[in-house]
């Protein structure tokens, strides 16, 4: 492997980089985006049941704000539970877009990634060709060696690239999909809470 890299010459020292950012971002994306760990289960049941009891208070909803994501929606929304409900529901929409923001965070990161590995596989290719003209032009064809030296760089160079880049498109494309599928469960949530709250829906209807 290390024979490999070094023959790849000095794009393959950007090219490694990308591929540990990479296995970072995707690693530590996945582990962020656990269904569970944003959307708790039974967590808008159980603020109803504590709104119809009378128990929301500044400490009950501190406490939901700091508990996941969608606890952050919904406090917000509480805390302007007592206003009318366009003021509710522009409070939820507002704090749902900084909580998209943090959803979505480093997957910008992981499609650039996605995007310049294959460029510096490419351009490792050039490189490794022109330093095979360079050879013909000045020592003709006459050591295969020379030659093929500037060929596997070129060749790794572009193997490298491409094999960082082939995955991290795909986990771009799946952690997108997810952080979508997250928002409109939280969004679905966050509306089911406004309209039993202001009495266009029960809690047994859901």
């Amino acid at each position: 492997m290390f024979e490999l890299i070094v023959a790849g010459g000095w794009v393959m020292f950007p090219i490694i980089l990308c591929s540990v950012l990479a296995l970072t971002l995707v690693v530590e994306r996945i582990w962020t985006l656990q269904e569970k760990r944003i959307t708790p289960p039974q967590l808008v049941e159980q603020i109803i049941t504590l709104y119809e009891q009378n128990r929301i208070n500044d400490e009950a909803i501190e406490k939901l704000y700091a508990n996941s994501p969608l606890g952050r929606i919904l406090a917000v929304g509480l805390r302007n539970r007592n206003g009318p409900r366009d003021i509710m529901k522009e409070s939820i929409e507002e704090e749902g877009r900084q909580v998209a923001l943090d959803l979505e965070r480093y997957l910008n990161t992981l499609g650039t990634i996605a995007s310049i590995t294959p460029l510096l596989g490419l351009l490792g290719t050039v490189i490794g060709m022109i330093k095979v003209f360079a050879v013909i032009t000045s020592l003709g064809v006459g050591d295969p060696k020379i030659l093929a030296d500037g060929i596997s760089e070129a060749l790794i160079t572009t193997a490298a690239g491409l094999s960082i880049a082939i995955p991290s498109v795909m986990f771009y494309r799946y952690l997108r999909g997810r952080v979508d599928e997250l928002l409109l469960k939280m969004e679905a949530q966050a509306i089911y809470l406004v309209e039993v709250i202001h009495g266009d829906r029960t809690q047994q209807s859901h």
